[in-house]
């Protein structure tokens, strides 16, 4: 099964390592990043927003450890799983590293099958266990239905409760286009008269609270997210 959506961040000072997992995961369907150290995978995390980091011990820079601790404080990446991969097979290595926050420690040498095996059965876990309580979370902008609260580049934003509902319908599928009978039913329901003004109005002040690019118009029919 090709895990389509699933994406992972490499992160090693060790091209011949990096250019190995790369081949393997990407020949599995999966989607990947790779940075040479601990400051760059910090940096590429925050954009790539992975589901799964493998993480080196010793680098440049920083190291694993530190950077997986930093890696932790960051609120988008609170379900990432983190794997070290190590040639360091001391306990305090292993303790230390576990300790940062990660969730398993792989010692090198890696053999590439079992590593898939391990990948894909979390990528599963991840799938089953995505979203479970109305969590949106599209990279940039993370919607939280249980609490009301858009995050945008790691800003949190308390929408009006229509523009909220607007927002997270639109977003439930990117791409789709929700015509304006769509709307009007999903989010206001059949007991209140609402006219294409009042949809139009509250798409505008969406758009200047979150950015011009993520709501695409089709004239004369609806809206759709693009992410």
């Amino acid at each position: 099964m090709k895990n389509l959506s699933t994406k992972v961040l490499i992160v090693d000072d060790d091209p011949e390592i990096i250019e190995i997992l790369n081949y393997n995961l990407i020949n599995s369907g999966f989607i990947t990043k790779s940075a040479s150290n601990g400051l760059e995978a910090i940096k590429k995390a925050k954009k790539f927003i992975p589901d799964i980091i493998l993480l080196d011990v010793m680098m440049p820079e920083m190291d694993g450890i530190e950077a997986c601790i930093k890696i932790r404080e960051i609120k988008t990446l609170t379900n990432t799983r983190i794997i070290f991969l190590s040639a360091r097979g001391e306990d305090f290595t292993q303790i230390a590293a576990f300790d940062a926050g990660a969730d398993d420690y792989i010692s090198k040498p890696v053999k590439p099958k079992i590593l898939l095996k391990k990948i894909s059965s979390i990528a599963k876990r991840l799938d089953r266990n995505k979203n479970p309580i109305g969590i949106l979370d599209l990279g940039k902008i993370i919607i939280d239905r249980e609490s009301y609260i858009v995050t945008i580049n790691n800003v949190e934003k308390n929408l009006p409760r229509k523009e909220f509902e607007l927002l997270y319908l639109l977003a439930t599928k990117p791409g789709k286009l929700f015509t304006r009978e769509e709307i009007m039913l999903k989010v206001w329901g059949t007991e209140i008269f609402v006219g294409d003004r009042t949809i139009d109005v509250h798409i505008r002040k969406l758009r200047k609270k979150i950015g011009e690019k993520y709501i695409k118009t089709t004239k004369g029919v609806g809206y759709k997210f693009k992410k």
